[in-house]
Parts: structure tokens; C-alpha cells; sequence
């Protein structure tokens, strides 16, 4: 396992910023980090973007109602879907997950069977109890879909507005975007951006990334844990990277234990718990003859996006719909590697952190605005690093398993049929697990010297994504999305 150093003083870094620059390697550049407890979060499927993001702004809008007194004054409701939003809202539950965010549920905290049917389940003459105890009629139509029409800041655009006992105008209009992960930002608002030093060890790329763990002596997990430890504190963090990962594998037993046919109409079955099954029969009957962890790693995976295709709690990591890709691989370190622990699994997510979020910071973790080669190229990235990392990776080979895994995701499309976070998303986040095993493990057999950097391929991925046609990119108007017969 690698003996390199496994802690960073906080104190010691921030000191070397107070300092001066001189020869440290963090540069007067904006800090890309994002902590592990905003990139991991606890929700619910089928989609962070469409609809763990929209049930964040309509509880954002509601609360900000409640809070400036003008919720007594409303008598209606409308909420129109712009972009990709429009497009594919329905088939992730879009409708659903806005009037159950009106209704102050959080999706950290939700029962998901709350959240199904609020709008799909809609009778005549229905009301909404808005978040604060006040009642409107509420109709289906109260929410529109403008798939053609895409806002200026993010292809996942969505307006809010109520009315009081006029028409004439709202009494209150706000328009958010859904940005990738279940993030929002409301329009109007600036990029956020942190100045430099703003964590003790900052960092905006890859090279700067690196050349931190050179400086220092220590891992990418050290220096996440660092930035993390400068926000949460260590209990905190600890106590919530535990959660994330009791979450994540609660999915995969919960996905493993579960059959039937996922809902949409498309038809699709569950297989996770099936190919489970003949892999426990398979081993107790030859038992080590036969290598048998790729397969269950794909099952895994499997596992993970039928539960969020399905409706279910689980772990954005840093999409839903590549939310099986992490998971599945800690799974498999968990289960197949010698040694493996609970402090490793702090290591692995923590490592994974620190490769996200540059891709969030300098591309795009968002399908609707780069592809799926930003939702499972990501994942891939992430989970091929960090795997690289438990197994006792250095830095640079760590940063190689990241930018191998992110290379051969490259150009990848989001073309979901219906509109379903089904096919060929399940599959997707199976393969992608088996491509970061691979890529974590070519890497360990080289000395971390390679060609292409992860600052590269991260800015090749953006623009691929700006260079990819609009049908291709979480609208279901191209690809497979227009190939495949939905009867």
C-alpha cells in the first residue's frame, strides 16, 4: 500500500499562503474545489438535474415566498420547463419533483413515494399545500413545456411564478437553472467563485493539483481532506462521508434485492438481483476457478441505476444518472481487494472529490450541456482515480488513471429513449465501472508519465461538449432516443 504521507496540518498550509506565493504552488487563481458533502448528496432518481435541481429551486422559491411575506397573497401557481428540461422532464419527473419542492420536501430527506405521483397523480379540483401552510388549486397544466426554447445561462432552465387575485402580472417570478448534480443557480446570480487561499490548499487544475501533493509530500485525498477539514471539521466530514457511503451501499444491497420492471413504459426489467443470484450460486459451486468480480462489479453498477431509474433514494456521484459508476467500483475494492477498510473508503471518496471537481470547475458535470461524456466520463474519471489511489497509486498515477478513464469517454452522447434515465444509462454505468477498474489498474503499471494530461482531456471534453449538436445532449431528439421503436 502506498507509505506516503496520509494527513496535511491545515494550519501549515494556510500559513504558507499568508505568507506570499514565492515557490507555492497555488497561483492567484479562482479555488475549483467542491466539497465532498455538496458533490455527494443524498436524494432521490431518476435525475439530478431534472429532478433532484428543480426540487431545489421550487423549495428555494416557495421559502423566499415565505420569508418576504407574500406567500398570503398567492392564488395560483405556473411553472414553465425550458430546454432540455422541457424535452425530457416528463420521463424524469420533472412535474413531480417541483410541486413536491413547493411542498417543502427536501430530496435528502423525502420518502420518494411522496414525490411520484405530486403531479402525475393530479386530480380535478386539486389543491397544494405550499411549503409554509398555504393552500392554492393546483391542475396539471399549471406546468408547461417549452422544449424548443432554451435560456441564455444553461440548457436546464426553468421560470416560477405566482400570481395573487389579478392576472395582470406575478406577484412573484423567479427563473433558476439546473447546472449539472443537482446544483442550482438562480438567474441573475453570479458564478460563484472563491478567491485564492479562500481553502488552505487551493488548487484550479490539475498541473496546480499535482504540483501540491509534490510540495507537501501527500496524496489528493490529503489535500481535499484539508479544504474539507477547513469547512466541515473533521468529525463533521468524517461522520458525512460515512453517510454518503452507507447510502451508496445501501443502494447496491437495495438494487440487489429487487426485481420487477422499472416504471416508464418502456418495459425494461430489473436484472441486477438476478445476476446476483446465479453469481452467489456460481461461486459457492466453484469457488475460485472462476473469476467472478468484473461481473459482480457490473452488477453493482446495475444495481445502483435500476434503484434510481426506479424512483429511489440514492447518492448523486456527481450525476444520477452516472450515479452507479462510484459505488459499484468502492464495492469492488471493498469486497475484492486485501486489506480493504472503512478508512480506505474515506480515501477513495475523498480522492474522487478532488478529481471532480476540476471537471465540474473546468468542463461540466451537466449532460444536457456536454453529453453523457460529462455525467459517466466523469464518474469513470473519478472512481478510476480514487481506485488507483486505495491501491496505493502516487499522485501521478492517480492523475493518469483520472485522464485514461476521461479519454475513453470522450464525445460520448446522452441520448436516453423516452426520455428515461434507463437506456442506455444502466448498462452505461456498468461498463464505465469495468473501464475504470481497467484504467486504474493500466495505471498502476506505469511510473505516472503519460502524453495526455488530466488538464487536457478535462478541456477537450469542454469543448467536445460545446461542439456537440444540441439533439444529442439529454433531449432525446437524437441517437438512440430516435432509433429505437418505443411501442
Amino acid at each position: 500500500m502506498n507509505t506516503r504521507a496520509t494527513k496535511v496540518s491545515v494550519a501549515t498550509a494556510t500559513e504558507t499562503t499568508t505568507r506570499g506565493h514565492g515557490e507555492d504552488p497555488r497561483q492567484a487563481a479562482a479555488t475549483r474545489y467542491c466539497s465532498a458533502l455538496d458533490l455527494f448528496s443524498i436524494g432521490i432518481g431518476p435525475s439530478s438535474s431534472h429532478t433532484v435541481g428543480p426540487m431545489r429551486a421550487a423549495l428555494a422559491f416557495t421559502d423566499h415566498l415565505a420569508a418576504t411575506g407574500r406567500l398570503p397573497e398567492v392564488v395560483r401557481f405556473s411553472c414553465s420547463l425550458y430546454g432540455s428540461l422541457g424535452a425530457t422532464g416528463l420521463g424524469h419527473g420533472t412535474p413531480d419533483a417541483i410541486l413536491a419542492g413547493l411542498a417543502g420536501f427536501r430530496p435528502e430527506t423525502c420518502d420518494p413515494r411522496d414525490v411520484r405521483a405530486a403531479w402525475s397523480g393530479l386530480a380535478e379540483g386539486a389543491t397544494l399545500t405550499l411549503s409554509g401552510g398555504h393552500e392554492i388549486p393546483i391542475r396539471k397544466g399549471d406546468v408547461s413545456f417549452v422544449s424548443r426554447t432554451r435560456l441564455p445561462g444553461h440548457p436546464n432552465g426553468l421560470t416560477l411564478s405566482v400570481w395573487g387575485q389579478t392576472d395582470a402580472l406575478p406577484v412573484f417570478e423567479e427563473t433558476y437553472y439546473s447546472v449539472g448534480g443537482g446544483f442550482i443557480r438562480r438567474d441573475g446570480d453570479p458564478l460563484e467563485v472563491r478567491p485564492a487561499g479562500s481553502h488552505p490548499m487551493a488548487y484550479s487544475s490539475g498541473k496546480e493539483l499535482l504540483a501540491l501533493c509534490d510540495t507537501y509530500g501527500v496524496d489528493f485525498c490529503d489535500v481535499a481532506r484539508a479544504n474539507e477539514e477547513s469547512i466541515h471539521g473533521s468529525e463533521k466530514l468524517d461522520a458525512g462521508l460515512d453517510a454518503i457511503w452507507d447510502a451508496m451501499q445501501g443502494c447496491v444491497n437495495a438494487g440487489l434485492h429487487a426485481a420487477g420492471t422499472l416504471p416508464g413504459g418502456l418495459g425494461v426489467k430489473r436484472r441486477a438481483a438476478a445476476i446476483g443470484s446465479q453469481l452467489e450460486e456460481h461461486d459457492r459451486r466453484t469457488g475460485p476457478r472462476h473469476d467472478t468480480t468484473t461481473e459482480w462489479l457490473q452488477a453493482f453498477a446495475l444495481a445502483v441505476n435500476e434503484e434510481n431509474a426506479s424512483g429511489g433514494r440514492v447518492v448523486t456521484a456527481p450525476t444520477n444518472g452516472a450515479a452507479g459508476v462510484i459505488p459499484a467500483v468502492g464495492e469492488y475494492y471493498l469486497r475484492f481487494v486485501s486489506g480493504a477498510n472503512a478508512t480506505g473508503i474515506r480515501r477513495y471518496l475523498l480522492t474522487a472529490v478532488a478529481i471532480g471537481s476540476l471537471v465540474k470547475a473546468n468542463a461540466s458535470i451537466s449532460g444536457a450541456e456536454g453529453g453523457c461524456q460529462a455525467e459517466v466520463g466523469t464518474a469513470c474519471a473519478m472512481a478510476s482515480g480514487a481506485l488507483c489511489a486505495v491501491l496505493g497509486g502516487t499522485p501521478r498515477q492517480v492523475e493518469n488513471a483520472a485522464e485514461i478513464a476521461m479519454e475513453h469517454h470522450l464525445g460520448l452522447t446522452c441520448d436516453p429513449v423516452g426520455g428515461l434515465v434507463q437506456v442506455p444509462c444502466i448498462e452505461r454505468n456498468a461498463i464505465a465501472s469495468s473501464t475504470a477498474v481497467s484504467a486504474a489498474r493500466l495505471a498502476l503499471h506505469g511510473d505516472g508519465t503519460h502524453l495526455v494530461s488530466l488538464d487536457t482531456v478535462i478541456e477537450t471534453m469542454r469543448q467536445t461538449g460545446l461542439d456537440m449538436m444540441t439533439k444529442y445532449k439529454e433531449t432525446s431528439e437524437g441517437g438512440l432516443a430516435v432509433n429505437v421503436t418505443v411501442c
